[in-house]
């Protein structure tokens, strides 16, 4: 029994990150995954400047390319559930595609960026658009509340495959891709976009927007995007305390604001990474994973959370063949972009290690979490939970 139960939390998990599974499991709604974050970013802008939506003029389209804006349908008045502080909610968008396309780029407009913690695009190929559209009729209003991924049951995708068509946190800007790259969108496709609200200084209307940079171009080579997730297991400082000290009550904690899966997912990454469930404790986690087939890594990028202190993904660590592929030594909420890299070929039988520090320290430094009591801090969706996330941009031959 307790290697079916171990099975199942390293299933949800892998579920979950990629992409979200479906809305119900054995143990409750299917809610939980992750979405980046922070400089040390409150959901304030850095230094005390006031958030804007003002948009820089667009990079001049290339041959073969237009753009197409796609907006939430309404504004909407974030409400976070299960009393926090954090909403996702996903909303579906037509771009209305006549013929297969890349996506070669991509600008993403908040509507307020003061709540606006992360926005991701989703595609949802043309055979599962009744699925999105059964998952939205089951919400009342527009869009559905959407920890994790998408909820769309059936979507397809795995950490080695997500179905990731763009991410927005603070500090992003406007994404143009290599010539010869884009992220295909078949005909007939819908996407997703996914908003998670940080509603620590409360709720403002929001209508975030896209302005989609698209290709028919058949000359185009289409990128994936890969996920190495780690665990989070940062405990309370010696000298604190307090009931969300406890580990089982942190866990419990998350799984009462975001779903039973939450819990899942943090048992889940201990299988994946460590092959138990027994957590190490520490301000350092990290996740080394077998590549299962040859590509070419492009770029790279990483997210945490407010208790981020530095993130790092190397291939094959350790060995004389050894490269980095990201090494942000001082983590900042508000440049999340990704970081474009040389042609970096990988084959199968490498090693992808992703390593990420926190610090609990960043309790008394920064605004959004002061008054809010220390706990012990494991992988969550909410802004002042954590996360440690690796994202690499990959062509396949």
């Amino acid at each position: 029994m307790r290697t079916r139960r171990i099975l199942v939390a390293l299933g949800a998990a892998l579920c979950l990150l990629a992409a979200g599974c479906s809305g119900t499991g054995p143990t409750g709604p299917a809610p939980a995954i992750p979405t980046r974050a922070t400089s040390h970013g409150t959901g304030e802008t850095p230094h005390g400047a006031s958030p804007t939506t003002a948009q820089a003029a667009h990079a001049a389209l290339r041959a073969g390319e237009k753009v197409q804006r796609i907006a939430m349908p309404a504004t909407y008045l974030p409400k976070a559930p299960s009393g926090g502080t954090d909403d996702y909610r996903c909303f579906l968008l037509d771009p209305k595609l006549t013929r297969d396309s890349f996506v070669t780029g991509y600008d993403v407009e908040p509507g307020d960026a003061s709540i606006v913690h992360h926005v991701i695009l989703y595609r949802v190929p043309a055979s599962k658009v009744g699925l999105a559209r059964a998952q939205d009729a089951r919400s009342p209003g527009d869009g559905w509340t959407c920890f994790g991924g998408t909820g769309i049951e059936q979507q397809g995708a795995s950490l080695d495959d997500a179905p990731w068509v763009g991410a927005w946190a603070p500090g992003g800007t406007e994404t143009v891709l290599s010539p010869d790259l884009g992220i295909p969108l078949e005909k007939g496709s819908r996407l997703v976009l996914q908003v998670h609200y940080n509603l620590l200084n409360g709720p403002k209307p929001d209508r975030t927007a896209v302005d989609l940079r698209l290709s028919t171009s058949s000359r185009l080579t289409p990128l994936e995007t890969v996920l190495y997730p780690a665990p989070v297991e940062l405990p309370c400082r010696p000298g604190k305390s307090g009931p969300l000290c406890n580990r089982e009550a942190a866990v419990w904690d998350v799984a009462q604001r975001f779903g039973d899966r939450a819990s899942w997912l943090v048992a889940g990454l201990l299988m994946l990474c460590e092959g138990a469930v027994t957590p190490h404790p520490g301000p350092t986690q990290s996740c080394t994973r077998t590549v299962d087939g040859p590509a070419v890594v492009r770029a790279s990028a990483g997210h945490m959370h407010l208790l981020g202190s530095s993130i790092r993904i190397e291939l094959n660590a350790g060995t004389p063949k050894a490269k980095t592929l990201l090494d942000i030594k001082q983590w900042d909420f508000d440049d999340q972009g990704s970081r474009p890299l040389p042609a970096t070929p990988i084959k199968r039988g490498d090693r992808i290690t992703v390593t990420c520090r926190h610090d609990q320290t960043w309790r008394d430094k920064l605004p959004a979490l002061e008054g809010i009591p220390e706990r012990y801090v494991v992988w969550g969706e909410g802004t002042t939970d954590e996360m440690c996330l690796g994202i690499l941009s990959v062509t396949r031959s």
